[in-house]
Parts: structure tokens; sequence; C-alpha cells
């Protein structure tokens, strides 16, 4: 089942956390919904943008939407003008009394994240550029950033064939039945005016997470003087 499942999925309560945070029994269906067109509407709207990833958080009377971008530039926009912009759709969507807040998260290594990268790739793909290039800058970039393992798919008419078939290129381990294995996932379509659609499928291993790593991320996070203190602690140890 390793491979059939979506490897973020397979490892939420262990690793992962859940992208939507809310509780609702009264207006589950309505907020789900909701949910699914904030979504769609910020990856429609700004396709161009690099947009990695949106998590959504509602609290009483408040909904919070936070977006993990490569280019936070053109979501913001001249003055601000492009979140003002965002912000007014999004209440029309929400049509709540709720206030609304936008974060804009600045992803410093795009070459990680796997969604980032089929992006990228489907890009190329529809520009007529080899797919066999576009896979293997694609590669070498994620592996100068540092990153375990990756592996990528394409799947379709490549090279504009009659046949379609599918090709895999990976370097490094990507360990999908390990649940504490931190591997990101993203499947994209790249439609081409010739060959149709192609698929193209990313998995990037970034390490392995374990119970005294996110321990040590909350007292980072809680109070950062102790786990400075905690840091020497441990380096005097090592000696």
């Amino acid at each position: 089942m390793g491979q059939k499942v979506h490897p973020y999925s397979f490892r939420i309560g262990v690793i992962n956390d859940w992208k939507s945070k809310w509780f609702s029994q009264k207006k589950y269906r309505q907020n789900f919904h909701q949910d699914l067109k904030i979504k769609k509407y910020i990856t429609e709207k700004m396709s161009h943008a690099a947009v990695a990833d949106i998590t959504i958080e509602r609290s009483a009377g408040q909904v919070t939407v936070n977006i993990h971008t490569a280019r936070p530039g053109i979501i913001i926009g001249r003055g601000g003008n492009g979140v003002d912009e965002l912000k007014n759709k999004l209440k029309i969507i929400i049509a709540g009394p709720e206030k609304l807040q936008i974060n804009i998260i600045e992803i410093r290594q795009p070459d990680t994240f796997a969604s980032l990268v089929a992006q990228n790739i489907a890009a190329q793909i529809e520009k007529r550029i080899p797919y066999k290039r576009a896979i293997k800058q694609a590669i070498d970039r994620a592996l100068q950033a540092r990153v375990e393992g990756i592996k990528i798919t394409v799947k379709g008419r490549l090279n504009n064939v009659d046949i379609a078939r599918t090709e895999t290129f990976s370097k490094g381990k990507i360990p999908l039945h390990t649940i504490r294995a931190n591997i990101d996932y993203c499947g994209l379509p790249a439609f081409t005016p010739t060959a149709g659609k192609i698929g193209v499928r990313v998995w990037i291993y970034k390490g392995e997470v374990f119970n005294k790593d996110k321990n040590r991320d909350q007292i980072k996070e809680s109070n950062p003087d102790k786990s400075r203190h905690h840091n020497r602690l441990d380096s005097k140890k090592k000696r």
C-alpha cells in the first residue's frame, strides 16, 4: 500500500499536520466547501506566483489563510494592492461576519518543495522544452539544496510519440514505507497542444523526523533563549 497512498496523508498524525485546522459540527459542510473554493481560487489566480502550499485556520470569528510562496512580491503587489484585492475576493467566498487574515510566508529554498518542482517541470514541458533536460536540471538543483533523495515520473505521449509511456528519474533514496521519513509529494498535469496531457509526479525525501526533533522545534518557537541554552549544553556534552 505504500506506493498507492498519498505520502502526505499517510503520515498525518505522526510527522505531518492537517492543512485545514478547525472543527465544526453544524457548519462542517459549509466550511469544507469554502476551503475548497479558497484553495482553488488562489491556485488559479496566483498560478504565476509559485504557490507551494495553502493552509487554513478557523477560530471564533476569524479565518486565517496562510500562503506559502517562493515569490511573495507578486502576491503582495505594489503598495499591498495585490493582497487587498485578494482579500476582497476571498471575503466574497466566505460571505460571513468572520474576519479574514492573510499571511504570506516566503519559501527560501523552492527546489526542496515537490509542488514547486512539479510546477516548474510542467511549465517547461508546455513551452516545448525537452523533458529530460528539465528533469535533470530539477534533480541537480534539488541535490544542491541538500535533499536526501528525489524521484520524478513523467507519463504520457512524450516527444509527441503515438504510444504513451512512463519514464522515471531518481537519485538518492525514497523510503515510502517509513512513516517517520519526511517525504514531500506532488502530481500535476502539463497541457500540450500536440501531445495532450502529460502527467508529472515528484517525490522529495528530506530526511527522518523523530519526536526529539519535533519537541526541540516546539521549544525553539516557545522560548528561543532556552533553546540556545540547551544547544550549548548539547555541544559541551559532545566535546
